[in-house]
């Protein structure tokens, strides 16, 4: 990884999306079918920062994940726990109205190094993400999915 030089400047970054959000809800949408899912229950929870310096990381955590019954959960507790979550870092661009997600470390490593594009809107304290039509990391259906996000004051 190459650092910058003594003095020289990182990337800033300044507009309403900097900051904290607490997702809300995670609603994806089959495109074949149509066909609405809440995808990590009606309560899901997780955060999404943006960074000014041009750094973002993205948490969600689906509602009611089972507690493994050790501190080292059973390889079948594992595929449970790891289907209840997505979790990525990297970096940030914004273009129009289109985020996109530079990855460079996630939960699923076929999305680290990938650009996820996603379309946003900001309404008072509000960010409203779609995803563009892709397969589901988790479900393998091509859908879209639209996420409410909430700042965190």
């Amino acid at each position: 990884m190459k650092l910058p030089a003594v003095g020289q400047q990182r990337q800033s970054c300044t507009g309403p999306q900097l900051g904290t959000w607490k997702l809300q809800s995670f609603t994806t949408e089959d495109v074949e079918t149509g066909q609405k899912t809440d995808m990590f229950g009606a309560h899901p929870s997780g955060y999404l920062s943006y960074g000014p310096d041009g750094r973002m990381c993205a948490l969600l955590v689906k509602e009611g994940r089972k507690v493994p019954d050790t501190l080292v959960p059973t390889d079948a507790e594992r595929v449970e726990l790891y289907s209840g979550f997505i979790a990525y870092a990297g970096t940030y661009s914004i273009e129009g109205d289109k985020v996109s997600h530079h990855i460079d470390a996630s939960w699923n490593q076929a999305w680290t190094g990938t650009t996820q594009v996603r379309q946003f809107k900001i309404d008072g304290n509000a960010l409203y993400i779609r995803t563009l039509p892709a397969k589901d990391p988790l479900s393998g259906k091509d859908t879209s999915a639209v996420l409410v996000w909430i700042k965190v004051e």
